[in-house]
């Protein structure tokens, strides 16, 4: 009997990136897999980065999250193609990042890996002090936003370099000095991205760059044990529909 699938029904294949430093990556990776769950359509595949990239760009889309994890030159263009062959990213928090600390204790954003931020349709570059901040509906009638009123979290707002096309979906304001980066000089009254959409040939990028966490141990070398966990939009409702329509914005069936 031939073990080949001739029909997979409606099943979709999803493949989640979940991998990298500075964040509580097992709760992240924990509250994506029951939120994925929730649909039994979805059969999910993961990983801790883009290694297994045949896997990845088989899957009928990816959700990622990650802090300081990028792919290699090869895999990035896999990627590219894949999303411009018409597949579909749902893509969170520090999937655009690459942090490298400087000698003087700062934090510094090489753009090391411009087609892959172009992907992205931005590149983390700086974010001030975690600290309250209002979440504002950018357009109101978009059904991944659609019935959400302004909210507050507790979260790393989000200071990024933004490339190619933007459908904006939630903003922050921030204007001012973020000392603990090397691109520090954000005066500027133009509204900070927190969700969009950004079209990539065929296919389509959904980022969301809430959802900070950190837990005891990981800022390991640096320190022994972080003072106090942080849980960001996590603790905050809003959030969580936000992942629950993102998921079915990937599905095809918001």
């Amino acid at each position: 009997m031939s073990e080949e699938i001739i029909d997979r029904s409606d099943r979709l294949d999803v493949y989640l990136v979940a991998g990298g430093l500075y964040h509580n990556i097992d709760y992240a990776r924990l509250e994506l897999l029951k939120l994925i769950a929730e649909q039994p359509r979805l059969k999910v595949k993961v990983g801790a980065d883009y290694s297994a990239i045949d896997e990845i760009c088989a899957a009928d889309f990816i959700i990622s999250y990650t802090c300081d994890v990028m792919p290699t030159p090869e895999q990035t263009e896999r990627l590219c193609e894949r999303v411009r062959s018409g597949g579909i990213w749902f893509a969170l928090h520090g999937t655009n990042s690459i942090l490298r600390f400087l000698e003087d204790g700062r934090v510094n954003s090489p753009r090391d890996n411009p087609p892959f931020m172009e992907l992205m349709g931005s590149q983390f570059i700086s974010h001030p002090p975690i600290e309250p901040y209002d979440v504002e509906v950018s357009d109101p009638e978009h059904p991944l936003v659609q019935g959400i009123e302004t909210f507050s979290v507790d979260d790393e707002l989000y200071l990024s370099e933004m490339h190619g096309e933007h459908h904006m979906l939630l903003h922050t304001h921030f204007n001012g000095i973020t000392e603990n980066f090397a691109d520090s000089d954000w005066q500027s009254d133009e509204a900070r991205a927190c969700m969009y959409l950004h079209p990539y040939g065929d296919g389509q990028v959904l980022y969301l760059t809430l959802g900070h966490c950190r837990g005891k141990y990981d800022m390991q070398p640096m320190m022994a044990e972080y003072p106090e966990p942080e849980f960001g939009a996590w603790k905050t409702d809003e959030y969580y529909e936000l992942l629950r329509r993102g998921i079915r914005w990937a599905m095809g069936t918001l």
